[in-house]
């Protein structure tokens, strides 16, 4: 291989490995500019109190298994939305904590809804899911188009995974912009079920 050749090929290693990287981050708190009235914990998780929270936006379309859904559909339950890919590390190690708190909570006012971003085809989302033992739905959103519904601030769209919570009235009440374990991910999900 050329002097050349070489060079062309380790930039292009470079290259790949930031786009790899900024795409798919386990942490950080940048959301952007714009006020969501977020004010963040020392755990990583965001909420915004009762009375200044911001409505979430439309999210409705085709399932990774083509059928249509709407979370508009779940207003009276807590929502749970979770931004992942299945080329994402952290999604990988946190799917497994999300299949079991799903299924801990299912029946109990609580709704699980998946949005995978940047997977070129379904195929390997619904692989994802089978392995991971996801039984919830998750919306197909490979250009990120969903995420950029929200107000301005709420999601990164380089920050994968990212975890919102939506209260009863379908306000965005708590949010994680970072790979979360059961333990985390209940912090989000019981104070906004207890609410009356």
């Amino acid at each position: 291989m050329s002097t050349r050749s070489r060079a062309v090929l380790l930039s292009a290693m470079a290259a790949v490995s930031a786009l790899t990287l900024s795409a798919c981050g386990n942490g950080g708190t940048s959301g952007g500019g714009g006020n969501t009235n977020f004010v963040t914990g020392n755990n990583g998780i965001d909420t915004a109190s009762r009375g200044k929270r911001a409505a979430a936006p439309d999210l409705s379309g085709r399932t990774i298994d083509g059928k249509n859904l709407d979370i508009a559909d779940y207003r009276g339950k807590v929502v749970v939305v979770n931004v992942w890919g299945s080329w994402c590390g952290p999604c990988r190690e946190e799917a497994q904590y999300f299949a079991k708190v799903s299924k801990a909570y299912e029946g109990k006012g609580v709704q699980f809804v998946g949005i995978n971003t940047r997977d070129t085809s379904t195929t390997p989302a619904i692989a994802f899911e089978q392995e991971h033992g996801i039984g919830y739905p998750s919306l197909y959103d490979p250009t990120g188009k969903l995420m950029l519904r929200f107000e301005k601030g709420t999601l990164n769209p380089q920050l994968i995974p990212s975890t919102l919570v939506i209260d009863k009235d379908g306000k965005v009440a708590a949010r994680a912009l970072e790979a979360l374990d059961d333990t985390a991910l209940l912090k989000m999900v019981k104070p906004v079920l207890a609410e009356k």
